[in-house]
């Protein structure tokens, strides 16, 4: 008879715990994923389907004193690797938490704490998704795919629309992840690109509306719109779906509005 092995969640949502770094893999020149050890092998972050983890960061100020700066992140991993949790971490010059991650050592740790965040997936709460992720707003978008995807097993068969906005082809951030996801028949990719190569046959460009209405579900009480990436990107975003029928989006977003910025 085989063993049932019990996994122990280790996040609580008002205590930072430190986890240490175990392994850096370079993406590209400013992109690294970051895995950190949990506590256990069988230990699991516990984080609900499109929630994120907060990550504390003292940091040294011009006069010589620290800050204290708090960031939000979504792991690109899930419970089902136990042991470890990975982090997609775009490093940028004035980027107080991204500098400090940048700077770690193996062996080094992180403050945690979590879960955060107004959205929860739960399997067939919509018929249908449009999502629309730019550069590192990819993260949730790729945690809700995998888990519809883990899901069709057990009857999960929630529809997926994916637009996936960057600069360059080099910017693509998990491409190969996600061309693995667009092989399911219910889940689709479009890649828009500000500067693309020659011969490309994606989108170019900035997401306009004629993109939105060719690509993403037309307004129904059974699809929901998930929007992530660059604060400009999103807030031109809520006023295209706005303009093409979708309920307005709230400054601050609940888990039941039609359309949800992370």
């Amino acid at each position: 008879m085989q063993e049932r092995v019990t996994r122990k969640t280790v996040l609580k949502p008002d205590v930072f715990q430190e986890f240490k770094l175990e392994r850096k893999t370079i993406v590209s020149h400013n992109v690294t994923i970051y895995r950190f050890e949990l506590p256990t092998t069988q230990s699991i972050l516990g984080l609900p389907i499109g929630q994120h983890i907060s990550i504390g960061a003292s940091v040294k100020q011009p006069d010589g004193s620290s800050k204290e700066v708090v960031r939000s992140y979504t792991p690109i991993s899930g419970d089902e690797q136990p042991g470890s949790f990975d982090l997609l971490i775009k490093t940028y010059p004035e980027g107080n938490v991204t500098q400090f991650l940048a700077s770690l050592a193996i062996g080094q740790p992180i403050r945690v704490r979590g879960p955060k965040g107004a959205f929860t997936y739960t399997p067939n709460m919509v018929r249908r998704f449009g999502m629309i992720a730019g550069g590192t707003g990819i993260t949730p978008m790729l945690q809700i795919m995998n888990a519809v995807a883990r899901g069709r097993f057990s009857g999960d068969v929630t529809e997926i629309d994916l637009i996936f906005a960057n600069v360059t082809t080099e910017d693509i951030l998990l491409k190969k992840e996600l061309d693995t996801l667009a092989q399911d028949a219910d889940i689709r990719v479009r890649y828009v690109l500000d500067k693309p190569p020659q011969g490309w046959k994606g989108g170019v460009g900035y997401i306009t509306v004629d993109m939105i209405t060719q690509w993403l579900p037309a307004p129904s009480p059974d699809v929901k719109i998930l929007l992530c990436g660059p604060p400009p990107m999103v807030g031109a975003l809520r006023k295209m779906t706005e303009h093409l029928g979708y309920h307005k989006a709230q400054p601050v977003s609940k888990k039941e509005d039609q359309v949800f910025s992370f």
